[in-house]
């Protein structure tokens, strides 16, 4: 064995140190997000680095911009029963912590609001810089300077901690070293040899696994040079077999991309409420405000609106206002759409025009001297992309709530649905729909959380808000709608509800979710939770029954699953309000699945504090989310192979791969074929996000991209297609003997085999992620098919987006023998004619 230090290097036969000296340091480069690194040296002179700058350990305070989840000036710490402390300044009031046993494995982080009771006595906003600890008669002293005046604290335990007081004689200072030519502050500490040789260890796998992952076709072509076509023997065993969820498949909306305002509801008026407002944006756009796309003259007034909920509303004096609804409205000739207005005082007019200036459909109402909702049916006279919305009067007029629906919504719903992106949704078969978000759920800071109880009633009533994506939410779209389109759907409502604190991106005050609800006001936040599934699924004798069936539902929504959090850092503010909200709808609705979360990535430290959590709270489902390379697909289709059957079944959530190519769609139908084969633990998995409007995009890549008047899926889009429309309830065990026995060619090759109960059907899923043919020939035992076969090819080169699948008909025999072309993914689906004997134990 060879250890490699940044170009120091020996053999493992070179007597060990017994001891060396560790130097823990954080820098300020890439924004201070680098986070935590160390090296090691036998004489604290001549230093080596472990990376030389891997992180070990991240901050996760504050938001993913540019100033968030920073580190600086890292100190560590050891007490007596061996656990490291890390602490470190966050470009904030709070001090950060962080505990392991190991240096690579770390509990939750904590943050500290060292300053809170002080920051009233300052001028500014106290930044803590210069954290250094020193240890006296068992306690910890916590040493910092903010704005040039010294600064301290004990604690026993680094969970509690005495009040902040003046520290004049500050403490000592942090160590400087020179590392690989440049000075680093930080802390030495000695340890064994085994902890530097551990954690090189697990720098060394890191790289290892990202050069791993970082495939592409280009790096495929080298791979593969001079591979031949591949001969694969295929077994499909009918006799042993276990039972697999047949909800696998399912949408996860968020509205991220203008995927509800703009997008999936079919407003065609952008700012009908006049309710825009800076705030929406944070005070990024000037021209973000209540006159946004609206132009013309007219004032914005607040003296006796239609509704206390928005309160502004636009006065037209002898002029015309127009609307350019969300880059111009799209018509479509000879439809018709529904005009309605809030309205008082003089005669108007309204006008759909074109761009240069024609009237396309016009209609005349006459309001009265107080507010009155008035309705007209415009006809179009041509269809254009870019039309606009008139309203002329030649006396004063107040308007609100201006709004213009097609007739033809998805279901002919009123306050409907875009019939396009609605049927583009329909077609992928989703057994399941998982709403409002996402991040948009807990929103951007405690003030932002998404509150369901305002997106319902009377559109005049609902609240408006912010959005955590920075535009604005006129909750048209709300969870009577949500509920409504997937029992439109045919799909199991999914609503995530917040878990009491705001979005782990939240940039409210930079502080991410360190703060949650105030626990004085969290009785209220989980009635609210309790209240919603009154709502879904009360009788009409109910408070929130009666409200749904006051909307046009008396019957129940018949809700089965809540989720509750999501992404989030599981801190003790989370876990105290998460726990709270968990058994209160265990304790009330236990026939309701929670469903629970474990943080935004595949591993570290919210991975596992939340799994711990959800194993202690028995926990039917977790949520899990991750967003990776085609590579990282490709190498971790066993991902799910050792999970615990015994502990919560798994929703994967939100995933994706990096990319709308094909090679990304393929990657993710390779790695599918894992899922199914993992059914029995993986219940649901949704890719995510799911829509997208072009020119109003904050996340890359999205599954069905649109404009006005088009909608463009992806590749990706088909790929989650055909496992839509093709699932299974029992996974069939399979074996697979390749001609090449490279391995890396055996992870390009995926296969899965499910039978539908319900329709008898036998369906077979192959891929091929190589850049040569694969010639299958299967083989079935122990069951019979019929003789003929559905064959759906999906091929193209690694970077085509416009492949679309192809079905054919043909003999079970051709379809079992049928070459694969280079990048391709086929589903052969055929009758079976023989029962299949279940056989759970593989």
């Amino acid at each position: 064995m060879v250890f490699l230090f940044s170009g120091f290097s020996f053999k493992s036969r070179i007597e060990k140190p017994e001891k060396v000296y560790l130097f823990a340091y954080s820098t300020l480069k890439n924004n201070g997000k680098n986070g935590l690194h160390f090296a090691w040296s036998t004489d604290q002179k001549n230093w080596f680095g472990i990376g030389p700058e891997h992180s070990f350990l991240k901050s996760d305070y504050g938001s993913w911009g540019p100033t968030g989840k920073s580190m600086s000036e890292a100190f560590l710490v050891r007490d007596d029963n061996g656990i490291f402390h890390c602490l470190w300044s966050v470009n904030d009031d709070v001090i950060a912590h962080a505990s392991s046993k190991d240096l690579i494995n770390w509990k939750s982080q904590r943050y500290v609001p060292v300053m809170k009771n002080l920051t009233k006595d300052l001028d500014k906003k106290p930044l803590i810089q210069n954290i250094t600890v020193s240890k006296k008669d068992g306690k910890y002293n916590i040493h910092w300077v903010s704005n040039n005046v010294k600064y301290g604290n004990t604690t026993a335990d680094f969970k509690i901690y005495t009040a902040t007081k003046a520290d004049p004689d500050g403490a000592p200072k942090l160590t400087e070293i020179t590392l690989q030519g440049d000075v680093q502050k930080g802390t030495i500490t000695e340890v064994d040899w085994s902890v530097v040789e551990m954690l090189t260890q697990t720098m060394e796998a890191v790289k290892f696994k990202d050069k791993q992952n970082n495939t592409s076709p280009k790096s495929d072509s080298l791979l593969f040079a001079g591979l031949k076509p591949v001969k694969a023997q295929i077994t499909i065993n009918g006799q042993q077999s276990k039972k697999i969820s047949n909800m696998l498949t399912g949408v996860f909306f968020e509205d991220i991309n203008y995927a509800a305002d703009g997008g999936l509801y079919a407003e065609l008026i952008q700012n009908r409420d006049f309710e825009y407002a800076v705030s929406d944006k944070k005070g990024r756009d000037d021209k973000w405000n209540a006159t946004m796309a609206w132009s013309g003259d007219f004032k914005i007034s607040k003296e006796h609106p239609v509704h206390q909920n928005n309160p502004n509303y636009a006065v037209v004096t002898k002029a015309i206002i127009s609307n350019t609804g969300f880059d111009g409205i799209a018509l479509k000739a000879n439809e018709k759409y529904d005009f309605s207005i809030f309205a008082k005082g003089a005669k108007f007019t309204v006008k759909l025009k074109s761009v240069i200036g024609e009237t396309l459909a016009e209609a005349t109402l006459s309001p009265n001297t107080s507010w009155k909702k008035m309705n007209a049916v415009l006809k179009s006279s041509k269809t254009v992309t870019d039309a606009h919305l008139e309203i002329s009067t030649a006396g004063e007029t107040a308007v609100d709530m201006v709004s213009l629906f097609p007739q033809k919504t998805f279901k002919n719903r009123k306050n409907g649905l875009r019939a396009d992106l609605a049927e583009a949704i329909a077609d992928l078969h989703p057994k399941f729909v998982r709403f409002p978000g996402g991040c948009v759920a807990h929103g951007d800071g405690i003030h932002n959380i998404y509150k369901w109880k305002n997106t319902i009633g009377t559109l005049e009533s609902r609240i408006p808000s912010r959005n955590i994506w920075n535009y604005h939410q006129s909750m048209g779209l709300g969870y009577f709608e949500y509920f409504q389109f997937c029992e439109d759907l045919g799909a199991e409502p999914v609503p995530v509800l917040a878990a009491g604190v705001p979005c782990q991106n939240s940039a409210d005050g930079g502080a991410g979710q360190q703060f949650g609800i105030p626990m004085e006001d969290m009785g209220e936040y989980v009635q609210d939770v309790l209240d919603l599934i009154e709502y879904a699924n009360g009788s009409i004798t109910t408070v929130w029954g009666k409200k749904r069936a006051e909307a046009g539902h008396p019957k129940p929504f018949k809700l089965k699953y809540i989720g509750i959090g999501n992404e989030d850092l599981i801190s003790h503010v989370f876990e105290e309000r998460y726990r709270m909200i968990v058994k209160a709808v265990q304790q009330k609705y236990p026939e309701i699945i929670i469903i629970g979360t474990v943080g935004p990535f595949n591993e570290g430290t919210d991975y596992n504090e939340g799994w711990g959590i959800a194993n202690d709270l028995k926990l039917p489902m977790v949520d899990e989310h991750y967003y990776q390379s085609p590579g990282w697909f490709i190498n971790n289709q066993d991902f799910y192979d050792s999970y615990d059957r015994t502990e919560s079944k798994v929703y994967l959530g939100e995933y994706a791969s990096w990319g709308n190519k094909f090679y990304n769609a393929l990657a993710e139908a390779l790695y599918l074929t894992g899922i199914e084969r993992n059914g029995d633990v993986v219940t649901m998995a949704s890719y995510a996000p799911l829509l997208a409007r072009e020119k109003h995009t904050q996340w890359n890549p999205d599954l069905i991209y649109f404009n006005g008047h088009e909608v463009k899926p992806t590749v990706n889009y088909f790929v989650q297609q055909l496992y839509g429309q093709n699932p299974g309830d029992f996974y069939l065990q399979n074996t697979i003997k390749l001609s090449d026995t490279n391995n890396e060619v055996n992870k390009r090759i995926g296969v899965s085999a499910v039978k539908d109960q319900a329709t008898g059907d036998l369906i077979i899923k192959l891929v091929n992620v190589l850049p040569v043919a694969v010639t299958p020939s299967i083989e079935i035992t122990s069951l019979g098919t019929a003789d003929n076969a559905s064959y759906t090819l999906l091929s193209g080169t690694p970077g085509n987006t416009a492949a679309r699948p192809v079905v054919q008909k043909m003999n079970v025999k051709e379809a079992f023998s049928k070459e694969l072309p280079p990048y391709s993914f086929a589903v052969i689906r055929m009758k079976a004619n023989e029962k299949i004997l279940l056989n759970e134990t593989f």
